[in-house]
């Protein structure tokens, strides 16, 4: 008994207080978002409104069972609660039924659960027990790649299916690997695939100039070449090899292009691929000479590089469903849909501008009310935000939100051992991702692939996996001093 009355003397009521404002001002939009003019009772149960306050209270008493679970049963149970998760997952291909086009929503009775939902917090408990390990370090390739398996496991279960966005959210575990000593290279390495799937695909069709140069492949090709010098300048402080490479590869570009312009016009493309296979050679030439396998590393980088570019190419055409490519092709500027693709994000323009600076007031937003704007309790849900409380009332939630992560980057750190400090940052990392790719979306800076604001979108799936991803942490938290 004394335990338990100094876990609650410990628990941080601060991110308590931050989680409860977030469920609070959630339900308060999707009231606003979901409100007929016809309809005055909010908690009619028949109603979105009067449904998310039932799955409301009954996250509040699922947070009040896992604070009252012990800490060492998380830790325990890790691998059994995580291999259960991925056979739910499993099963669930088969069983869904096709919902707009995705395998994902399991039918139990009057209720619709998503398993890729309480698929995230399983994953981060496994990742946690696996890297809590005595011996474990991540410059060891067959930990690096058991961790590899324990996300990638999941996120191949929820692409098939048909889940893209949901598969997206596990790249949030980068910032949980980065901190427990992923090599910054890797995260270079993620950057610099969006940039040449962005370059690839928006300028793929766009000739260089004068000449039969597709501008998308040109680009990414001489940054190869250059990403592979520069990383020789850093890795290895060879810089008299960096500056050859640099050079070269400078030069040769300027002079095919001048002959391309005004003497005989030809797919420089071609100049790029012979300069990546003589990179490639000089680049195991160093590795013989001198032994460093930082030099067979870049090699394999810039070899990786191409192989991305080319297969990206494929994966977009022959892998992403038709409507996922106009919504990359839209967001690229490529296309102009208006009523299609383009329209979800239009509306929700729309509609957060009007709100202006105060907004229109609490169930006065027009845009909302009229139905305008498709998804609006869903994914599109801080567009009410916008709408109804204006620049304000959006400002304070993202503050809220920053809130919240920073907290638990907080409570990440001061954990005694490597397992709460694992889950922690896996956890302030989805909601990172969320609140990124959400707010994007809403705004026309992201994709549109369909994923939840945490706490503010309808749903008891997403309410109860973000509620039981946040207060597992906390009970881990508050037993830090027990375990010291």
């Amino acid at each position: 008994m004394a335990r338990r009355d100094n876990i609650w003397k410990s628990l941080d009521w601060v991110t308590i207080g931050i989680y409860v404002l977030l469920v609070t001002f959630g339900w308060f939009s999707i009231c606003g978002a979901s409100y007929d003019y016809n309809d005055y009772d909010l908690l009619d149960f028949s109603t979105r409104a009067g449904k998310q306050f039932v799955w409301i209270i009954c996250s509040f008493g699922l947070g009040f069972v896992l604070l009252m679970l012990d800490d060492l049963f998380y830790d325990t149970f890790s691998y059994l609660i995580y291999a259960a998760l991925l056979v739910l997952l499993a099963v669930t291909i088969f069983i869904a039924p096709d919902t707009k086009g995705s395998r994902s929503w399991l039918i139990l009775g009057p209720v619709s659960l998503q398993p890729a939902e309480f698929a995230k917090f399983a994953t981060a408990l496994a990742l946690a027990k696996y890297m809590s390990a005595y011996n474990f370090t991540m410059k060891h390739w067959r930990d690096a790649l058991t961790v590899a398996f324990l996300v990638l496991c999941p996120m191949g279960l929820i692409v098939m299916q048909k889940e893209t966005g949901s598969a997206l959210v596990y790249l949030s575990f980068s910032l949980m690997l980065y901190r427990e000593g992923m090599p910054g290279v890797l995260l270079f390495s993620g950057v610099c695939a969006v940039l040449y799937f962005v370059l690839g695909i928006r300028f793929g069709q766009t000739m260089l100039g004068d000449t039969p140069t597709p501008l998308g492949e040109y680009l990414v090709l001489a940054l190869v070449l250059l990403f592979a010098a520069g990383m020789v300048w850093v890795y290895t402080r060879q810089r008299s090899a960096a500056r050859y490479m640099a050079g070269i590869t400078v030069g040769v570009l300027l002079a095919a292009y001048a002959v391309s312009v005004w003497v005989v016009p030809f797919n420089m493309v071609w100049v790029l691929w012979g300069l990546c296979a003589l990179l490639l050679g000089y680049l195991c030439y160093l590795f013989l000479r001198t032994r460093r396998a930082s030099y067979l590393l870049i090699a394999l980088f810039s070899l990786g590089s191409v192989a991305f570019l080319y297969s990206s190419d494929y994966a977009f055409n022959r892998i992403l469903q038709p409507h996922q490519q106009v919504r990359i092709k839209v967001l690229l500027g490529l296309e102009e849909d208006p009523t299609g693709a383009g329209y979800n994000v239009n509306q929700s323009k729309i509609a957060i501008g009007s709100g202006g600076f105060t907004g229109k007031g609490f169930l006065n937003g027009t845009q909302t009310k009229l139905k305008y704007v498709p998804e609006q309790d869903t994914d599109f849900i801080f567009c009410t935000v916008g709408e109804e409380e204006g620049f304000l009332g959006a400002s304070a939630v993202l503050l809220l939100f920053l809130a919240l992560v920073l907290r638990l980057i907080h409570l990440s750190e001061r954990q005694p051992g490597a397992f709460g400090r694992v889950y922690g940052y896996s956890v302030a990392g989805i909601f990172l991702f969320h609140l990124f790719i959400n707010i994007g979306m809403v705004l026309g800076l992201t994709p549109v692939i369909g994923i939840p604001l945490p706490f503010f979108s309808y749903g008891g799936s997403s309410l109860w996996g973000f509620t039981i991803l946040l207060f597992i942490f906390l009970r881990i938290d508050a037993s830090r001093n027990a375990r010291l």
